[in-house]
């Protein structure tokens, strides 16, 4: 066998499945497949990162407004492995679509494991009174309010559970002022204050923490930037996925309240 080709032996028991991996120092190592939530899953990071957890056998609970892309997003998941993945048209925006999700998740048994709030909306580069109404309202309720529905729903099955994980995707825009981001910035520093209050309101069998995911060629970088040409120096999403991945599956318990990044 080549010890640089990653095998997988899956073994299924109860409602868990379990990989049995074999690594390069010629040992199987026995490692539970995840049950892994990610909003805004049909395009960009939420994307890449979706694959790429697949690619590692874990099980992919995803949602998104596009029903299209997310209709081309599960034949894939698919080809990586016969797990029930779980795709679902939501607007986070909105509490009842959250709320409809939340059954269906518990109906099919798949109540996450890891949750990764990764939906959110950049806007255009202005001053905060140029801002329209219109892209204040689709930032913050997509970025704030999508990610407290989410909790909101989720989090209580999660300690019913007596585990889980949650991820809350910041940016450097919530830990540092940038001129003519105020809007984009103020949704992430949200995200941020959040994330901390409701690390000291969680069961010890739970964690919560922001996570900077640095800069990835995505659309909403381009938007920021203005020039998709600049933004396509960073890495490409599928670049990025890789050690994305590994960050989120490393958060445990002790992590609990802190903000991370992905260097």
């Amino acid at each position: 066998m080549n010890r640089n080709t990653i095998n997988y032996y899956k073994l299924a028991l109860g409602n868990s499945h379990y990989n049995y991996r074999f690594e390069e120092s010629g040992c199987w190592r026995m490692a539970v497949s995840k049950k892994i939530l990610i909003t805004g899953v049909s395009k960009g990071l939420g994307r890449a990162l979706a694959l790429e957890l697949a690619n590692r056998n874990h099980t992919i609970i995803g949602c998104s407004r596009d029903q299209s892309k997310l209709d081309s997003l599960k034949p894939l998941l698919f080809n990586f492995s016969s797990n029930p993945h779980f795709l679902f048209n939501v607007d986070v925006t909105s509490n009842s679509s959250v709320e409809m999700f939340a059954q269906a998740v518990v109906e099919n048994n798949l109540v996450p494991d890891i949750i990764v709030n990764n939906a959110a909306l950049a806007c255009r580069k202005c001053k905060i009174w140029e801002t329209e109404v219109e892209e204040v309202d689709n930032v913050i309720n997509t970025n704030v309010k999508g990610t407290i529905n989410i909790m909101r729903h989720f989090i209580p099955l999660m300690i019913h559970n007596k585990q889980g994980i949650i991820i809350n995707m910041s940016s450097d825009a919530g830990r540092a002022a940038h001129r003519e981001y105020a809007l984009y910035c103020s949704s992430k520093w949200a995200v941020e204050g959040l994330s901390k209050c409701v690390a000291k309101e969680l069961p010890e069998e739970l964690a919560i923490v922001s996570l900077d995911p640095g800069a990835v060629y995505t659309d909403m970088l381009a938007l920021c930037l203005g020039d998709h040409h600049m933004a396509s120096q960073f890495p490409s999403p599928r670049q990025w996925a890789s050690k994305a991945a590994t960050t989120v599956l490393g958060i445990t318990t002790s992590d609990n309240g802190a903000s991370l990044t992905i260097n």
